[in-house]
């Protein structure tokens, strides 16, 4: 039996992100939640738990697209159908990436 290991709550948010991992090039993905200590994305390429990089994604909040980067480490990734879900926890965010993901949580 899995168990769900991701704490708090978690809001489904599609939109486009780039993943640049340490010594790679900036590659696609495509979010699918979020929560205040991280995010879950599909990517085409598998990465390995414990990998740091850097993960741009872009949030509506009052109405207003948000571009959102912060440093973040592989939690998991899981192979599913034909892309691999990755989940990101951040790192370290600033204190306006906190509040802007807290508002849009609300």
């Amino acid at each position: 039996m899995l168990v769900d290991q991701r704490s708090g709550a978690r809001k489904i948010v599609r939109s486009k992100a780039v993943v640049v991992m340490d010594g790679m090039p900036p590659m696609q993905a495509r979010t699918l939640d979020i929560s205040g200590s991280g995010l879950t994305v599909t990517f085409d390429h598998k990465l390995s738990t414990g990998d740091i990089g850097m993960v741009s994604f872009e949030l509506f909040v009052e109405g207003k697209a948000q571009v959102l980067s912060c440093r973040s480490r592989v939690n998991y990734c899981i192979f599913s159908g034909d892309h691999f879900k990755i989940g990101f926890q951040f790192m370290n965010p600033d204190m306006a990436t906190m509040a802007t993901i807290n508002k849009f949580l609300r």
